[in-house]
């Protein structure tokens, strides 16, 4: 099926007419909303917004976890050619304001009472008109002011026409590919956010070619967890009603455990993160004697049969069917026990965590991209998959790798530039190319390599430049460790500053009798010190003599998106790690000075 607008992609998944298009949990019960429903929502809230005087180009928010009036809301919007500009709800209420403001929104869907006020506290500074809220609330109260510009889902989905009308079915089809359909903002890992300015025909002609091997049809089902408002869980959304897959709606991350065993999903799409935890917890799962030699012992068979597994094959040997049983099968369990497709995205995998895992028998096909590019870039697939590579380039892009080893891309997916942006627009794309601010490679085969975000490369004073990703990678496959930042920009040499896996931390000092009365207690013990030296110690063994960290900073917080260090999808805000932490940072340099002038 061809398709050259969003557009075309609803009018497809509408007459494909499924009976289970969409999954959502409702007091304690998966229902299904069909393509029919699906369709009459759609309709109905765009002949609402129609009514509402909003018209091609105009900007609509949409605040909201994953749940089915999400793609509803940004389906009629699309449909009417208005601009989406979708919102993380983790923003604050003046971040949100920043946002709303700089795109010029006229209307926002909201998704809760919380999400409401939020923007209720913040309506005198924007221009939104009319507010859409998703759930049921309570028109009296500090709503009763704003009841005139205030709808619920349910009053504009459940009356009315069931049609989109000749006028609005008229002005969908006339959507053509160059017309924008959304304004993303970037997650602001290094400064502050952009909108990102997508039109259809970038996203369409991404979606046409971003799965291509991996036969996605319908009948398979995939859980939406990650956020909406992230260009990546967005793409797999519109890809999935493309393809006719069933999408599982899962609106919080720690509901996600329970939804992968309720919905038992055959699609499994995630940023490394959620893979480095779902190791991390498989590692604590063996803890104990016999559970970590049976562990061991299944893992080393697995690595026997690794290349069996990167070619999509499945060991038939008596032992590797022992390990699996035994193991293997149980980690798969944990996710719903189908998955027959993994995938991941939105940052680097690491290329030991994609090997611990092709080791349990499980293929996991990197990809690589950015919200300028609609997103996908290339992707490792069924066919052609090479572990350590994000795969081969999509077959109507261009990649090249400048002189200074930057990733360069060209085609159709690459986007219209940064809204009320020229001079950053122009500096992103030359000559049609987007400079992605990634550094990368290409091998004979056409598979491309991601080394590091080029601003996040460290240069010591000693004029060394390290590429801190893959470090931090390493040190994250220990299951004590949860996060990592690399430190020694115009420093002497590199250390590393380490936010622990508090829970493991904990079970493990009590284990040890090492008493403690606070995690800032906990880390400053000697003997904790002690243990992630070592294991810091241990990933030095592997790095160049520049490389190695000399110096381990604990600190007692959690990284994490809720205090900012951690964007929404998980990428970490090196700056804001730097800046938090700065007086700490010196201090231990400081340290370091002193005792090498003794």
């Amino acid at each position: 099926m061809s398709i050259a607008t969003l557009n075309d992609i609803f009018f497809a998944s509408v007459e494909r007419n499924l009976d289970r298009m969409m999954l959502y949990r409702d007091a304690g019960k998966w229902l299904p909303v069909t393509s029919r429903e699906f369709g009459k929502s759609v309709a109905r809230t765009a002949r609402t917004l129609r009514a509402w005087g909003i018209v091609p180009g105009d900007r609509v928010a949409i605040l909201s976890e994953n749940r089915p009036e999400w793609p509803v809301a940004d389906m009629a919007c699309l449909l009417l050619g208005a601009v989406t500009v979708p919102l993380y709800t983790t923003l604050t209420a003046e971040q949100s304001a920043f946002m709303l403001n700089d795109s010029g929104c006229r209307a926002i869907f909201v998704s809760s009472d919380q999400q409401l006020h939020k923007i209720l506290s913040i309506l005198p500074q924007t221009q939104i008109e009319r507010i859409v809220v998703m759930d049921p609330v309570d028109p009296t109260g500090d709503l009763a002011p704003f009841v005139g510009k205030c709808a619920t889902m349910s009053q504009i989905t459940l009356q009315g026409p069931e049609d989109l009308g000749p006028e609005i079915e008229c002005r969908a089809r006339s959507i053509g590919p160059d017309d924008l359909a959304t304004i993303v903002y970037t997650s602001g890992t290094t400064g502050t956010s952009k909108g990102a300015m997508l039109t259809h025909g970038n996203i369409a002609s991404n979606i046409q070619c971003s799965l291509l091997g991996f036969n996605m049809q319908p009948g398979l089902i995939s859980i939406s967890f990650l956020p909406l408002c992230h260009i990546t869980a967005r793409h797999v959304d519109f890809a999935m009603l493309y393809h006719g897959v069933t999408l599982a709606y899962c609106p919080f991350m720690d509901r996600l455990p329970t939804s992968l065993l309720e919905v038992r999903p055959t699609v499994f799409v995630a940023v490394p993160r959620v893979y480095e935890k779902i190791y991390a917890q498989a590692q604590q799962k063996a803890k104990g004697f016999p559970k970590r030699s049976i562990f061991n012992w299944a893992l080393s068979v697995g690595r026997s049969h690794k290349p069996e597994i990167l070619a999509g094959q499945t060991p038939t040997s008596r032992s590797w069917r022992l390990a699996n049983k035994l193991v293997f099968s149980k980690i798969r369990e944990g996710l719903g026990g189908r998955v027959g497709v993994f995938i991941s995205g939105g940052a680097p995998l690491g290329r030991e965590i994609a090997e611990w895992y092709a080791s349990a028998g499980i293929r996991i096909h990197e990809g690589y991209g950015l919200t300028e590019t609609s997103p996908v870039i290339a992707v490792n697939t069924p066919v052609n998959h090479r572990i350590g590579t994000v795969g081969k380039v999509l077959p109507n892009l261009e990649v090249r790798i400048a002189e200074d080893g930057e990733i360069l891309v060209k085609g159709p997916s690459v986007f219209k530039g940064y809204w009320n942006r020229p001079e950053e627009t122009k500096a992103s794309l030359v000559d049609g190319w987007f400079k992605t601010g990634d550094i990368g490679n290409i091998d004979a085969d056409g598979y491309l390599s991601v080394t590091d975000r080029k601003k996040d490369l460290i240069k010591t004073s000693g004029g060394k430049f390290i590429a801190p990703q893959p470090i931090e990678n390493s040190l994250k496959l220990h299951a004590l460790v949860g996060v990592a930042a690399i430190l020694g920009e115009k420093r002497k040499f590199p250390a590393v500053i380490i936010s622990p896996n508090f829970a493991l931390l904990e079970d493990w000092a009590r284990t040890n009798e090492i008493p403690f009365s606070s995690r800032a207690d906990l880390i400053a013990n000697p003997k904790v010190q002690s243990l992630y030296e070592g294991i810091v110690d241990g990933i030095n063994q592997n790095l160049a003599r520049f490389e190695k960290l000399k110096r381990v900073l604990l600190v007692a917080d959690e990284f994490s998106s809720d205090n900012g260090v951690m964007t929404p999808t998980l990428k970490l805000r090196r700056r804001v790690v730097e800046d938090r932490y700065r007086h700490q940072i010196d201090e231990l340099y400081a340290q370091a000075e002193v005792t090498a002038a003794l």
